[in-house]
């Protein structure tokens, strides 16, 4: 298995970085998701999913996804004694919210980078009804805009979970592009992400 690992000097805890159905781990996206941790001294390991190895369109079965990241979550513990928290982007983190359950890991907490709630357009919560079984922290970093993650809905969800946080990016969707004219914030969408969980996985050191 084939791994990125960023690791920056005084960094401060480890991500196992899993991507989305749409991309590999070299995505732009995950790229900048990365290197925006690693300016906040977090340090992140990226690797594919088999589907995209194989060149499949279809994603790979829960029980596959879940077991390559517990391959990759084997893979960092190997490389650091940092603090190892798990997430990913939509199916990549869906995915690491079931390995936490079905392979026992034990990662510090959740980062979910647009967790896919629902279908576009078919609003329902079923995808996170297994999330308070896991009873760790959680961080939501969701767009504004998302199709895949309703607002109010996310919002109602989130609330019913011990120790979980969410944070709205204004005007980002589901990939994170933002409007740029329209959006009041200056901050890179990026760089506000990396601000958030830094300061969360702070909170929980």
């Amino acid at each position: 298995m084939d791994v990125i690992w960023q690791c920056p000097d005084g960094a401060v805890a480890a991500l196992v970085l899993a991507h989305g159905a749409g991309a590999g781990m070299r995505h732009r996206n995950m790229q900048a998701i990365a290197e925006a941790l690693e300016r906040r001294g977090i340090a992140t390991l990226r690797f594919d999913f088999p589907f995209i190895e194989e060149s499949r369109k279809r994603v790979d079965a829960p029980a596959v996804a879940t077991a390559r990241i517990a391959a990759a979550w084997a893979a960092a513990a190997e490389r650091t004694r940092l603090p190892i928290w798990l997430g990913g982007h939509s199916f990549g983190g869906r995915m690491a919210s079931h390995a936490v359950l079905d392979e026992r890991l034990a990662p510090r907490g959740l980062v979910f980078f647009a967790f896919p709630l629902h279908m576009p357009g078919k609003p329902g919560a079923d995808r996170a009804r297994h999330l308070a079984r896991i009873g760790l922290p959680m961080l939501f970093l969701s767009g504004t805009r998302d199709a895949l993650a309703e607002r109010g809905l996310l919002e109602r969800v989130t609330a019913e979970l011990d120790g979980a946080r969410l944070h709205f990016l204004e005007t980002a969707d589901h990939g994170y592009r933002v409007l740029a004219r329209s959006r009041t914030i200056a901050e890179d969408v990026f760089a506000e992400i990396a601000r958030v969980t830094r300061a969360f996985i702070d909170e929980h050191a």
